[in-house]
């Protein structure tokens, strides 16, 4: 047998798990039956209790939205300043665009804004001499070549290069990046700044629209309330106006990509931005890593290097140059076993009961972690493909319907409904894995009511994208041409009325989540006695409200205890009569 191949010796210590970590395991060797709490040091994060709504403001900023307003800047910083358009384009990217700030520090003290800007006070035909009937010459400063004067260029300073250098200096800055906005003589020790104007002269028509680009990418950048869209390849801007402490920051911007405003992340509505950060991080981590290794290898006894078995007999053998022969199951030399099996106990607390118990809580938390890991990934998966599916709709499949039901296409929109709310229901479902996983394991009804909830949701929407996938391509392919137009509204009705109830499924599972799954505190306060039949009945004279929502909480948890096979005709009507209780 040989080690595995690693750019490091794995030493034969178990450093990853913390306190916490034993605690969560712990539970699977104690001989008492006591609640354990959670484990792992991300999976004690309590999700938060926000109560959040959608209806957030925010507005989709086209490119020529954005340059009108930072025009409307621009134009107030020249009429108030009294200097030219591109000078103020240098003062605004110098201030973050902020207009206000720039009027206090140019009042305050005019000489200094310009010289930490470099703005020169000269006209463009001092930058860029005319030619002269004298012929004079100068040296240019960077290729050393005699030009005329009427072939250089300078920022306004002392220092002339010729006009070939000056076009090679700019294009290089601008293809660098942004840094061309706060571009510099070529002259080391002098200040002056290369402002717009001169790029516009130099540049070519490729680099200027680059150039502007980076101008109006600085005012998003600068805004606290305007953010660019990280969908692939799309140009939009989201400002949005709202007080920025809580609830959902959800953006569906108009490429069809959905974000999460304040962490940039993907659209994570209903969990919030701390614990989706720490899912990201753990999906990135290298100590998962490190737990498959303390899972599945064993350190070789002498040299500790990681070995993992690759066949099926106990006898390992560590790569030269080490070469020690031990055995796999009790890490003991191998020529002290004489053909005796090493089947004996060890005794509690010695160094290969203690492995081996390290080693199973490493399998026990690669298990719990890869279980709601797959079915995030998987639904992330789906949700891709449905989007996929969705344009090839949009831009085929409708007009093939249009013309073989002979109905228009503004009567199809139900179809683009429907995968749409496949798409949504993908990415929200996605991330309730997410919060399952950091559920403490002593809160076991949430756990099991998060599961319940979370399941029928997910049972509507196969039922919905199964309907949305395979039985429309039926209607879109017709083979036997004999399917009717009578037929096809029946269709309508049930891919509508799924879409409907995977709405109303997943509007509940939101609201649940959101609350913390408060509706499991209800349940078992309304079981705990006099006094909480007391605090119940308070809450509902203050508002009936939460009082509704505890019932309509204990209703399903009962429900989840004695509930029996439904088709999906029941399941809907059992659904939809709870939600009309709740709301009476």
């Amino acid at each position: 047998m040989q080690p595995m191949d690693s750019d490091h010796h794995f030493q034969y210590t178990f450093t990853n798990f913390s306190d916490d970590d034993q605690d969560y395991y712990d539970d699977a060797f104690s001989d008492d039956d006591c609640p354990i709490d959670d484990g792992a040091d991300d999976s004690n994060v309590l999700v938060n209790r926000v109560n959040s709504t959608s209806d957030k403001s925010y507005l989709i900023l086209k490119e020529d939205d954005l340059a009108q307003r930072y025009e409307e800047d621009i134009v107030k910083v020249t009429s108030v300043l009294s200097v030219s358009r591109d000078s103020a384009c240098m003062l605004l990217v110098k201030y973050n665009w902020d207009v206000s700030k720039l009027h206090e520090a140019w009042f305050q003290d005019e000489g200094q804004v310009r010289g930490s800007v470099g703005l020169l006070d000269v006209d463009l035909s001092v930058k860029f001499p005319e030619y002269s009937e004298e012929k004079a010459v100068v040296d240019c400063g960077i290729c050393f070549e005699s030009v005329r004067v009427g072939d250089t260029a300078t920022c306004g300073c002392d220092h002339r290069f010729c006009k070939v250098c000056w076009k090679s200096y700019v294009c290089t800055a601008v293809e660098d990046g942004p840094g061309c906005l706060t571009l510099r003589c070529p002259e080391p020790s002098c200040k002056a700044a290369v402002g717009p104007d001169m790029v516009r002269v130099l540049a070519s028509e490729n680099e200027r629209k680059r150039y502007d680009l980076f101008l109006l990418r600085t005012y998003v950048e600068s805004n606290k309330r305007v953010k660019w869209c990280p969908g692939p390849g799309c140009e939009y801007a989201v400002e949005y106006d709202d007080d920025f402490e809580i609830g959902s920051y959800d953006v569906s911007c108009n490429c069809k990509y959905g974000f999460c405003w304040k962490c940039m992340e993907d659209a994570h509505r209903p969990l919030d931005c701390e614990t989706v950060g720490k899912w990201v991080l753990k999906n990135n981590a290298e100590a998962e890593n490190t737990n498959w290794i303390l899972a599945y290898t064993k350190p070789c006894p002498k040299c500790k290097r990681s070995i993992e078995k690759n066949h099926g007999c106990m006898h390992m053998t560590c790569r030269p140059p080490c070469g020690y022969e031990f055995c796999w199951l009790c890490l003991g030399p191998y020529n002290r076993h004489d053909g005796r099996a090493c089947n004996g106990y060890a005794k509690e607390g010695g160094p290969v009961h203690e492995a081996e118990r390290q080693r199973e809580l490493a399998k026990k938390a690669i298990e719990r972690y890869t279980h709601y890991y797959e079915r995030w990934a998987a639904n992330e998966k789906s949700r891709k493909q449905a989007l996929t599916d969705l344009q090839k709709i949009e831009t085929v499949d409708l007009k093939t319907l249009s013309l073989t039901y002979r109905q228009p296409e503004t009567q199809l929109q139900f179809i683009i409904d429907a995968w749409l709310q496949i798409v949504e229901c993908r990415r929200m479902l996605k991330w309730t894995y997410a919060y399952g996983y950091y559920i403490p394991k002593v809160e076991e009804a949430k756990k099991t009511f998060f599961e319940y909830v979370q399941g029928e949701a997910e049972s509507g929407l196969e039922r919905l994208h199964l309907c949305a996938e395979k039985e429309l391509q039926t209607y879109i392919i017709n083979e036997d041409k004999d399917i009717t137009e009578e037929k096809f509204n029946c269709f309508r009705i049930k891919l509508t009325d799924l879409t409907k109830v995977t709405r109303k499924y997943f509007e509940n599972l939101v609201r649940a989540l959101e609350n913390g799954l408060a509706d499991v505190d209800s349940h078992e306060g309304a079981a705990g006695g006099s006094s909480s039949k007391v605090k119940a009945r308070k809450g509902s004279d203050q508002g009936g409200e939460s009082s509704r929502r505890g019932s309509d909480g204990a209703k399903r948890m009962r429900m989840m205890g004695t509930r029996r096979p439904m088709d999906d005709t029941h399941r809907h009507a059992a659904w939809m009569a709870g939600e009309s209780s709740g709301n009476d």
